[in-house]
């Protein structure tokens, strides 16, 4: 007797918009299954009916053949009654319930589909948006789910009958893609100058824009999150007027570039790094530049003293068109003024990048988030994302507890927000500093759109310790039960989450400056603990800051302060030292009434400044153009030497650096190499962390916080603490900067 038997299946997590139920569907008819299968706000529900055997046969390859970029968090499934499904179809969705199935990022553009792109014959030849199921806009078009056509900004768009027929046939690479379109029915591009008057449109505004930039002017593009400002990368005046209208001195610009052979005629690529760059999150990869080259393409404005560039491909058939047409390098930043975020809509771009841009390339699709591009780069043989944006955000980071639902506002630079909603910590993409009313209106926006989206209704709130952060006021005023998280321990809880640990763990957590329990700035910091309490064991010696906060933006103001610690107040006579002879006699005479009494002064055992001030120390860096640059330039020093030796430091209650400094002065004094103390002084850091870690005996060893973006002093404490028998632990998906501190803030909540 045949056993017929109906199977119900619920699978949660990222399984929309990514072509899950047209698989199901094939699935089932090439396995003669009827039933139907349904997106729902929860995820995707199947019921099937057929012989048992071949139920388990389905259920086996639902979870081993799913699609590329699904991921399924969860599998029920269930034997039931038979019913008498007559056939197997694929029912209109559902929006009932709690909101819970995972939005997926937007992907990169597949082989498929940029074949079509630049196929004469295809209906689709040059069109800019072209999709399927494999790839496309996804987050960037959502307004709430489930996904479907009707809840994107796609809805405005109604399919003509070539693109219906396609998105109805269950054979169709097509079938149920929510984007869908073509040339007829679907969006379209324009230019136009910043006054708004439109010069071409379609493919002749591809052509006005390549002539533009070949030209050296800047254009603005609006592409799948937001809007970038091209310019040719190989123009040094095309790139200092950028520069200049951006507000943005020497931090480095990102570069698209057309290809793989491309990339490699400029820059070292590995075997990992080349799968980074062509993968389907197409991110930003922080590549080592050539050296001995005859020509590059790129001029060195685009990265002042950098061995590093950051390069991407194009990634949206309008990037790969445009990228086809022009044949060069381009400079693709952020479309926005320094500190604010990028500009998403058409009337606001004008507005907003008028006095950047040249000519805009625009099209009528609207964005319904701003989504930068991610930034990665490749550590000790993993990827680390350094800015988690398109391609990342917002799939989720598992978490083993469940909770109830909770809202983290992150820190106040690099800002992400997130939200917790069971196991699931769905954090935003990349908001960024929220020092402009622009930024922290988005930072509100992308509180809202989450919230919206998931219609997700907080029981509580968790924020930084400090109290001037902007986002910690919003915390205060939200109305809603308010938790506290001290900011270096959301950073080692951020990387217990991501590593799945829990329990005891030492962490080191280096960054430039976070409010500490004693109102002192802490940044140098060694905590023992778990997850949800955590003790300060040890630190970096304190010092001062004359300034405060002027000091992020001069290194020479840290260095005054480390060498006040080590020589008092002789250091302003001391005017042989590069910090000293950096500042005037009026305003030596100002820091050291300030520093003498303990006046806008405060004090710190950051990691970060104390970078700085090595970098002033040795003539690297005195004033800094953007937060950082001190210390990157400090490790590019180090160049290709290599030597183990290290600086002394003495361990009791704290970790005292001043013998180190002693005689970091002594090997500049003595004509010692840039490269060589560089070296020296980083070796010696590490040092200090693999001291603590064989004084407290702790097996597992975190890293976190902004100073474990720097690749040699990551890689030499991973392998150090290896070799003393240690297991480090550090970030990979999630940033180890301020982005990773909403995680972090709802994992060392514990249950509230």
């Amino acid at each position: 007797m045949i056993d017929v038997q109906r199977l119900r299946v619920v699978i949660r997590g990222v399984v929309q918009g990514v072509g899950f139920r047209p698989f199901v569907y094939k699935l089932a008819h090439s396995l003669g299954l009827k039933g139907w299968v349904i997106n729902s706000s929860q995820g995707v529900f199947i019921e099937v009916e057929g012989e048992k055997e071949l139920l388990n046969s389905f259920l086996v390859r639902v979870e081993k053949d799913k699609p590329i970029h699904a991921y399924i968090q969860s599998l029920e499934s269930s034997f039931l009654d038979v019913v008498g499904f007559e056939s197997f179809e694929i029912r209109k969705s559902e929006d009932k319930g709690e909101k819970t199935a995972l939005i997926l990022p937007d992907i990169a553009t597949c082989p498929e589909c940029l074949k079509e792109v630049f196929d004469p014959n295809n209906r689709r030849y040059l069109y800019p948006f072209t999709n399927c199921t494999l790839c496309g806009p996804r987050y960037t078009i959502i307004k709430s789910l489930p996904y479907d056509r009707p809840n994107t900004s796609m809805h405005q768009f109604p399919m003509c009958p070539d693109c219906l027929k396609e998105y109805e046939d269950p054979n169709d690479r097509r079938f149920h893609a929510q984007p869908n379109a073509c040339p007829v029915c679907g969006p379209h591009i324009f230019t136009c100058k910043s006054d708004g008057t439109i010069i071409t449109k379609h493919q002749e505004a591809i052509q006005t824009v390549s002539d533009s930039l070949l030209q050296g002017k800047i254009v603005a593009v609006k592409g799948i999150g937001g809007f970038h400002l091209m310019v040719d990368a190989g123009n040094s005046n095309a790139v200092f007027e950028l520069r200049t209208r951006k507000r943005r001195n020497e931090k480095p610009f990102a570069i698209m570039m057309s290809s793989l052979e491309a990339i490699k005629a400029e820059c070292e690529v590995d075997a990992l790094e080349e799968r980074l760059l062509q993968s389907s999150e197409s991110p930003v990869v922080l590549l080592n530049r050539r050296t001995g080259i005859d020509s590059s393409g790129l001029v060195e404005e685009i990265a002042p003293r950098n061995p590093t560039v950051g390069i991407m491909l194009p990634y949206t058939p309008l990037h790969h068109i445009l990228m086809k047409t022009v044949k060069i390098p381009m400079v693709a930043t952020s479309g926005n003024l320094s500190d604010e975020p990028i500009c998403i809509d058409n009337e606001e771009a004008l507005k907003r990048l008028g006095t950047i841009a040249d000519v805009f390339l625009l099209h009528n699709r609207p964005i319904i988030r701003h989504v930068d591009d991610s930034l990665v780069r490749m550590m000790a043989g993993r990827e680390m994302v350094i800015r988690r944006a398109r391609g990342y955000a917002p799939l989720p980071i598992t978490v083993p507890k469940k909770r109830k639902a909770a809202l983290a506002v992150g820190a106040h630079q690099k800002n992400t927000i997130a939200f917790q909603i069971g196991n699931n910590v769905i954090l935003s993409q990349h908001v960024g500093d929220l020092e402009t009313e622009q930024a922290y209106d988005a930072f509100e926006k992308s509180i809202d759109s989450l919230k919206m989206l998931y219609e997700v209704k907080p029981e509580w709130v968790v924020c930084d310790h400090h109290p001037g952060y902007l986002s910690t006021k919003y915390a205060q005023e939200c109305g809603l039960p308010l938790k506290e998280i001290q900011h270096h321990h959301a950073h080692i809880a951020a990387c217990m989450a991501e590593n799945q640990l829990s329990g005891e763990v030492l962490g080191i957590s280096w960054d430039g400056t976070g409010a500490g329990w004693d109102d002192t700035i802490w940044g140098g910091e060694f905590l023992v603990g778990n997850e949800m309490k955590m003790e300060r064991f040890t630190w970096l010696r304190c010092f001062r800051l004359p300034g405060s906060s002027q000091a992020v933006k001069e290194p020479r103001r840290s260095a005054l302060g480390v060498l006040y610690e080590v020589f008092g107040a002789d250091l302003f006579e001391m005017t042989d030292l590069l910090p000293v002879a950096a500042f005037d006699t009026g305003e030596l005479k100002l820091i050291k009434q300030m520093m003498t009494k303990e006046f806008n002064s405060p004090l710190t055992s950051s990691a970060g400044r104390l970078f700085d001030a090595v970098s002033s120390i040795i003539g690297i860096r005195q004033v800094a153009s953007f937060e950082g640059q001190g210390a990157m330039e400090l490790e590019f020093e180090i160049g290709k030497n290599r030597c183990n030796d290290y600086y002394s430091f003495t361990q009791s209650d704290q970790i005292d650096w001043s013998p180190m400094i002693k005689e970091i002065v002594e090997d500049w004094s003595r004509g010692i190499a840039r490269a060589v103390i560089s070296q020296k002084f980083h070796n010696t850091l590490v040092e200090m962390i693999v001291a603590v870690a064989m004084t407290l005996k702790i097996e597992r060893v975190l890293l976190s916080g902004g100073c474990f973006q720097n690749r040699y002093l990551t890689e030499h404490a991973i392998f150090r603490l290896k070799e003393e028998g240690f297991k480090p632990y550090w970030h990979q998906r999630v940033p180890p900067n301020d982005g990773n501190i909403a995680l972090g803030q709802l994992y060392a909540c514990g249950d509230t």
